[in-house]
């Protein structure tokens, strides 16, 4: 039995990023850019990414803190468009929340030389959680956009 959820646990979350779609995707599926940007906050790191980029391929990514403490999300890709889309599931491998597995789909959208980001996650059980992911999507993208404007 699949489990009703509210419809107010879909978070979405748009950006115009300064750089074209081809760049940007490359940052989100290609391991040592990954790791440049993706965490919550500057606090963060990311030692781990291991991305097997193909319908049913798996990723893993570790977010370390400045005080030792790691969380660890993975998940399998659904689908993949270069360079327009990509969806795959989401799931903590560590407690920082409970083992419930969401779905995220990132659109590119091509605006001349700048991209259209658009983040769809959903399939939380409830609304804190979309909250919390609310949170730490904005800061990760913070940091994306960040890497352009240097």
């Amino acid at each position: 039995m699949i489990p009703t959820m509210a419809a107010d646990t879909r978070l979405v979350i748009e950006r115009v990023l300064p750089a074209d779609r081809e760049t940007v995707f490359q940052c989100w599926t290609d391991p040592q850019h990954l790791a440049r940007w993706f965490g919550p906050t500057a606090e963060h790191c990311t030692p781990m990414t291991e991305i097997d980029l193909r319908a049913g391929g798996r990723y893993r990514i570790g977010m370390k803190k400045g005080d030792g403490e790691t969380h660890i999300v993975g998940g399998v890709y659904q689908e993949i468009s270069p360079p327009k889309k990509l969806v795959f599931t989401w799931a903590w491998e560590t407690s920082i929340q409970p083992p419930d597995e969401t779905l995220v789909t990132v659109e590119f959208h091509e605006l001349g030389d700048q991209t259209r980001l658009v983040l769809i996650h959903e399939r939380f059980p409830h609304a804190k959680m979309r909250d919390q992911h609310g949170e730490g999507w904005n800061g990760c993208l913070d940091r994306l956009a960040r890497l352009f404007n240097k």
